[in-house]
């Protein structure tokens, strides 16, 4: 016989579900229908998530792009060195580490929307755990840097510079367990304006260091990377003192031991969430380890990493819409309303594309000149040009790949997305971009339409899983996986729902 305390948290729920959807199809009526009401309203639901992610995507990234853009002046194969470690060391581990904390972005948003708050702290506090130790794991990819790029066969001056830049990463990657789970557990709650803030402050400060370090004391690449570290934690801090002073208290109860409980169903998730991510991060710097194996290598990987953080920086706006697309998805299907769920994926996939359109025809009319914004060297700005076209394209399939993944997110469907990446990328792209690039002797261009080609087939595979998936199935999924990991509160107000 069941406990009196489970049939009220059953219960209790059960009312929440009941009043989203009773709220939800009055506002259907009293909009009489009009489907531009309902468009405007999702669409004001989505950019208030968005925007502040947007910002603080773009800022967070954008120190790693106005990093590259110093280092380039500071050396060529400093630049081709970070450029190794940026698109392959910390995009290796920075896609476990995002894949990892995504399982928070899921558990926080279905939590939030079932109105089990206190519950977000806990499966933050997870999180960190689960992430301090996975970190742990893979420092020895910064600390013998240079070793394995000798071993991956690069040239021997990029593989010295390459090392050296490692070490330097390592606090910014420390910092990353902490911002990315944060800004999940926030952007959960529809907190993230506070991000969006600290993020456009953060990139202020790590422009104005990155100047003084880099031109004014005339410190070189140690500036550089410093300027980078110092800007990193300045968002961790900041982040730290919103949420420990008090400004989550629905959400926040202080650390807890329950945290340490119950880790293995989060762990899996976690793990199906890494591979989704690191599969896709992964591809791109597979493709970038292959340009440093054509005739001007140099050249070649300089090029090729400027070209793809064009586009990470452009996706950055649409990770934005994506955070939305999880948040919604999620926060719907812990309330148990699947009608809201289909429509509102609707609303964000038309916004997105629309995003993708414009990004496609800025890049076509200034893929020309947009080189010379990170790099003096006249070879690498022409390479640059002449993948103009290619990335073009990229960056308007990049507006539609995103959104379909953080649908997947809020719903906890990573594991199917993670065998779609394995297929699309790895059986696809990667082959034909191999082939084109060294069979045909096409370079770069060959590399780089092999990487369009996974793309272009991971989007369509997407769009058929998200098209086909029973929204009806997930609410009842999300509910069991919500009362199963369900938690009593320390709160007096919560004590009603204890066994």
């Amino acid at each position: 016989m069941p406990c009196v305390g489970t049939i009220t948290l059953k219960n209790h729920q059960d009312n929440n579900i009941q009043e989203r959807l009773l709220s939800f199809k009055a506002e259907q009526e009293e909009e009489g229908g009009n489907l531009k009401g309902r468009i405007c309203r999702e669409s004001k639901k989505i950019w208030r998530i968005a925007t502040p992610g947007v910002i603080s995507r773009v800022s967070s990234f954008g120190t790693i792009v106005v990093t590259q853009s110093f280092v380039g002046h500071i050396s060529a194969v400093d630049l081709a060195g970070y450029a190794l470690v940026q698109t392959l060391s910390v995009r290796f581990v920075n896609g476990i580490l995002i894949g990892m904390s995504s399982a928070t972005e899921t558990l926080c948003g279905q939590a939030y929307g079932a109105k089990q708050y206190h519950m977000m702290g806990i499966y933050l506090q997870r999180s960190w755990i689960i992430d301090l130790i996975t970190l742990l794991i893979l420092l020895p990819v910064f600390l013998f840097g240079t070793q394995i790029f000798n071993l991956l066969g690069q040239d021997e001056a990029i593989a010295k510079s390459a090392g050296y830049i490692s070490l330097w990463f390592i606090p910014f990657v420390i910092s990353l367990i902490f911002s990315l789970t944060v800004q999940m557990y926030l952007q959960a709650q529809q907190k993230n304006l506070i991000i969006a803030w600290l993020s456009a402050l953060q990139f202020a400060i790590h422009l104005l260091c990155s100047w003084l370090f880099v031109f004014v004391l005339d410190l070189g690449l140690p500036g550089a990377m410093a300027a980078l570290c110092i800007s990193s934690w300045f968002l961790v801090v900041g982040e730290f003192v919103y949420i420990f002073g008090g400004w989550c208290p629905d959400t926040w109860k202080g650390f807890s031991i329950a945290a340490a409980k119950d880790l293995w169903p989060v762990v899996k998730l976690s793990v199906s969430s890494g591979a989704m991510i690191c599969l896709e991060l992964w591809y791109y710097a597979i493709l970038v380890l292959l340009a440093g194996y054509t005739t001007d290598a140099q050249v070649s990987i300089s090029a090729f990493s400027i070209c793809l953080n064009i586009n990470a920086w452009i996706v950055m706006i649409i990770l934005g819409i994506m955070g939305a697309a999880c948040v919604r998805v999620a926060n719907e299907l812990g309330s148990g309303n699947a009608e809201a769920v289909r429509f509102s994926i609707k609303v964000i996939m038309a916004t997105s594309l629309t995003m993708g359109i414009l990004f496609w025809i800025l890049c076509l009319a200034f893929g020309k000149s947009i080189g010379y914004l990170f790099t003096s060297e006249a070879e690498v700005a022409e390479t640059i040009s002449g993948l103009s076209v290619l990335l073009a394209f990229t960056v308007l399939l990049g507006s539609i790949f995103p959104v379909l993944s953080g649908v997947a997110v809020g719903s906890g469907l990573q594991s199917k997305v993670a065998v779609i990446n394995l297929i699309c990328f790895y059986g696809i792209g990667l082959p034909v971009g191999i082939v084109l690039g060294y069979w045909f002797n096409l370079g770069v261009q060959g590399i780089w339409v092999g990487l369009t080609g996974g793309v272009l087939t991971q989007t369509c595979s997407l769009s058929t899983l998200i098209w086909r998936t029973n929204w009806d199935e997930e609410v009842s999924k999300t509910s069991a996986r919500l009362k199963k990991w369900y938690l009593e509160s320390t709160s007096d107000n919560d004590k009603h729902i204890a066994c």
